[in-house]
């Protein structure tokens, strides 16, 4: 923990340099200024206003992220009186008139005015009070952090911000207490299934609240991978469950309803499977009053393992095999239960194919592990999660984690970024992490909202 009244305030010139120089540069942002009044990261000894009051901060006050003053609840001694209320924070004293705050009610509770920098000739900070008002109280004291601030905190907040390492901390990551990553390793998988525990909700609103209809259209999008994703995620919207669980005895009818709603079966072919599929669709989309989605579907810079043709001809083979496959992904207890279900082959025709039309040499098209493994974190928990968190039932919750936990890490560009730096990466509950980390804050340089980040500010 970094002690503000003992550290590194023995050259007050040095210091008052360094904070020009963030002055002049920029350096100084509102979100570092909030940060370091949130932690209260400044020398509180001998504290008085610009006016000369003698300031003592009982409680800085709950970070406000909504709109009004900076700091709620705050409870500060100015003089000899207690005063609970409101703390707004600005780079510059000027500041408080140019965003109006004395024409806005929402800061009449407004006790105290922090700013970096006190920039003003005469005193201007008033609350919202009548035009006639001479109320010695309508005037708020200023407190001037410029000269108070460590320098090493704001040296490294410059080298965070000014980095164009693959993260900006990779110079200090290692630096990090295990107790420190852990613990934020933990709270980033959380904001990752809750974020995407909100797909799940916004797909609910969208199918009254049908589970399994969810469950479907998630899983074809995952089938999709990321090129294909929005095309059979409208593909999969397109086959209500229903329909499918009519047709899951006959694997080439289920074909025929996917790779057709796909846009796939359009072509002039002849080989007789695509015939008999193409028959088969014709026939199924009359009958059911299926719409044609509008997606383009891509095969360039993938893998033939990946083409969507295979993907979709497994997961027809999936639908066959696999009744109700939600209600047992809930009572299912380990992840090895759930792989050997995913463990599908597409039908004997794409054994010798890519495409229709073209023969290849014999591949056994089965799922493969590492898709299965895909699956299991991109589609299985975080429906399980977002199922637990619908119902308030922990018990789903922890099984999505444990399941992560239980599941091989993913290999990208992120994960392999971190191997680089040597960061842990044993498994999905890692990899998931790792990949908000870097998405959520690195990349968006939020820092000072990152544990890893603030460990190291903090750090002597």
């Amino acid at each position: 923990m970094l002690s503000m009244e003992n550290e590194l305030y023995q050259d007050k010139n040095e210091n008052n340099k360094l904070s020009s120089l963030f002055w002049v540069t920029g350096g100084i942002t509102e979100r570092l200024l909030q940060f370091i009044w949130q932690f209260q990261y400044f020398n509180r000894s001998e504290l008085t206003s610009t006016s000369g009051e003698v300031v003592q901060i009982l409680f800085p006050g709950q970070y406000n992220t909504n709109q009004g003053p900076d700091f709620g609840d705050a409870r500060i001694k100015i003089g000899r009186t207690a005063w609970a209320g409101t703390v707004e924070l600005h780079l510059k004293t000027t500041d408080w008139k140019k965003h109006n705050h004395q024409e806005d009610k929402n800061y009449n509770n407004v006790i105290l005015h922090v700013v970096w920098d006190d920039d003003r000739s005469r005193p201007d900070s008033y609350r919202n009070v009548p035009a006639k008002s001479t109320e010695k109280s309508s005037l708020i004291p200023v407190l001037e952090l410029r000269n108070r601030v460590s320098k090493i905190l704001l040296q490294r907040y410059e080298e965070l911000m000014n980095s164009t390492a693959f993260i900006p901390c990779q110079n200090n990551i290692h630096s990090v207490r295990d107790i420190v990553w852990k613990s934020w390793k933990e709270r980033l998988l959380a904001e990752r299934l809750i974020r995407k525990a909100k797909v799940v909700e916004t797909y609910l609103q969208q199918n009254k609240h049908h589970w399994e209809e969810t469950f479907w259209w998630l899983l074809a999008k995952n089938f999709g991978m990321k090129v294909n994703a929005d095309a059979f995620e409208a593909m999969a919207k397109s086959i209500p469950v229903n329909i499918l669980s009519k047709h899951k005895k006959q694997l080439h009818q289920l074909e025929a309803l996917l790779l057709g709603q796909a846009g796939l079966l359009n072509e002039k072919f002849i080989e007789d499977y695509p015939r008999l599929l193409q028959r088969e669709y014709k026939f199924l989309k009359k009958k059911y009053k299926l719409n044609s989605i509008h997606h383009p579907i891509h095969f360039l810079r993938m893998r033939p393992g990946n083409f969507p043709t295979i993907r979709l001809a497994q997961l027809a083979m999936l639908i066959t095999e696999s009744a109700h496959l939600f209600s047992k992904i809930k009572e299912a207890v380990a992840v090895k239960e759930i792989s050997r279900w995913f463990d599908v082959t597409a039908n004997d025709y794409w054994h010798y194919h890519y495409h229709f039309n073209e023969i290849t040499a014999f591949k056994k098209k089965k799922l493969g592990a590492a898709m299965i493994d895909n699956i299991i974190i991109n589609t299985l928990c975080p429906v399980l999660f977002a199922y637990g968190n619908y119902y308030d039932e922990h018990k789903y919750k922890v099984k999505a984690l444990q399941w992560l936990e239980q599941t091989s890490p993913e290999a990208n560009s992120i994960t392999k970024g971190f191997q680089k730096l040597a960061i842990q990466n044993k498994n999905a509950f890692d990899s998931q992490a790792l990949i908000e980390l870097k998405n959520e804050y690195c990349s968006k340089k939020r820092c000072l909202d990152c544990g890893v980040g603030n460990s190291i500010l903090k750090s002597r």
